[in-house]
């Protein structure tokens, strides 16, 4: 009997959560709808003028019936013109929702970008992208801002062959074109992104190419369009070592021939290390450290960016048992009103069970949210 009142209970919780969550995201889908917005509600001005993206204290939530995921809970970053942020972290941190944030592409209607600001040094004028409508954004995602998917077989259609894919991203953003010159500015990027023979890829169905393969068809078609910045989602996950180091080289290269930025989003400190300008640390949803890689990599002031700097195996040094993080990540429904990583903190001190720590500057260019620094304040 006790447990049927407790199962009765959850559920009872369940439906509520439900109809408070219809009435919260209706509010946000209604928004979406709305047709002829003056350019006026979503123009902005940008911070600082030699950034081409700011993303100030952004919150993107999942409205789900178990309750409110906080995937994205303040975060504040900047990406300057011609360089390469990346944004690194554990699975689940909230790096790849900031990026479907950025595109607006969050699923919805259960997820939602609740409160912030996305400001796009548009050619045109800068734009708050949260408040910009679809159809403005429409021009915006695969001509102006591109990005590389994590998984390309997902990604690719399986039905239709590689070349008709990238030519229907180019007739969307480039309707001028003629079709046989469409044809030969995708062959001329397949061939840009090294794929030998393009003109057979051009009719090859993406389960008849390489993992390798399909990734560089994924980095052509975000490129097609000469976008001003590009970002890249795990660009070389499942990858074998070979292929990463061509697919990083790749970029590096288009970044300096089309004088491009790069949001680079991975777990993987080895390319964060080759392939950074800046890094930008992240933690349950909110920013921990960020700074320049050398800042980072050689001065790491926060525990979290000490753990990850630390699990990375080390060549020619002997080790019994790598490095883990002790814990779990705090779950992101029911987030603690204290700093999130101080369960896992091997240098925690009292004042960490009081209020969450906000990001200070101890550095030029490097912040860091740790309460051990309020003691140096202090």
């Amino acid at each position: 009997m006790g447990d049927r009142a407790v199962q009765k209970e959850a559920k009872k919780r369940m439906r509520e959560i439900a109809k408070s969550n219809r009435a919260i995201v209706k509010k946000f889908e209604d928004e979406k709808k709305r047709k002829h917005v003056p350019k006026l509600e979503y123009q902005t001005e940008m911070h600082n003028p030699n950034n081409i993206l700011e993303i100030d204290n952004l919150h993107t939530y999942f409205y789900t019936d178990m309750g409110t995921v906080k995937s994205v809970n303040g975060v504040t970053l900047e990406i300057p013109q011609g360089k390469t942020v990346a944004l690194v972290g554990e699975s689940g941190c909230g790096k790849s929702v900031t990026s479907l944030s950025i595109m607006k592409l969050v699923r919805g209607p259960s997820g939602q970008i609740t409160n912030g600001q996305i400001r796009y040094n548009r050619p045109t004028g800068p734009i708050d992208i949260v408040k910009t409508p679809i159809s403005q954004m429409q021009d915006i995602r695969g001509n102006e801002i591109s990005m590389i998917f994590q998984e390309p077989m997902t990604s690719l259609n399986p039905v239709f062959r590689i070349g008709s894919q990238i030519d229907e991203a180019i007739m969307i953003h480039r309707p001028d074109i003629k079709k046989s010159e469409v044809k030969k500015q995708t062959i001329k990027m397949l061939e840009l992104v090294g794929i030998a023979r393009a003109e057979g890829i051009y009719k090859s169905f993406p389960h008849e190419l390489s993992g390798g393969m399909r990734q560089r068809v994924m980095i052509a078609m975000s490129l097609c369009c000469n976008p001003r910045l590009i970002i890249a989602d795990e660009p070389t996950t499942a990858l074998d070592v070979t292929i990463q180091a061509q697919v990083l080289e790749l970029l590096r290269d288009l970044k300096t021939k089309i004088d491009a930025s790069i949001l680079l989003i991975t777990h993987d400190l080895g390319v964060v290390a080759e392939m950074a300008d800046f890094v930008v640390v992240m933690y349950a949803g909110k920013i921990v450290e960020q700074g320049t890689a050398i800042d980072v990599f050689l001065n790491p002031q926060h525990p979290y960016t000490m753990g990850l700097i630390k699990s990375k195996p080390v060549v020619n040094q002997e080790v019994d048992r790598l490095y883990s993080i002790p814990g779990q990540v705090p779950n992101p429904v029911h987030l603690p009103n204290h700093c999130f990583f101080k369960d896992r903190c091997d240098k925690c001190i009292e004042c960490c069970s009081g209020d969450i720590p906000e990001l200070r500057q101890i550095g030029q260019s490097h912040k860091v949210a740790c309460h051990l620094y309020d003691e140096e304040e202090a």
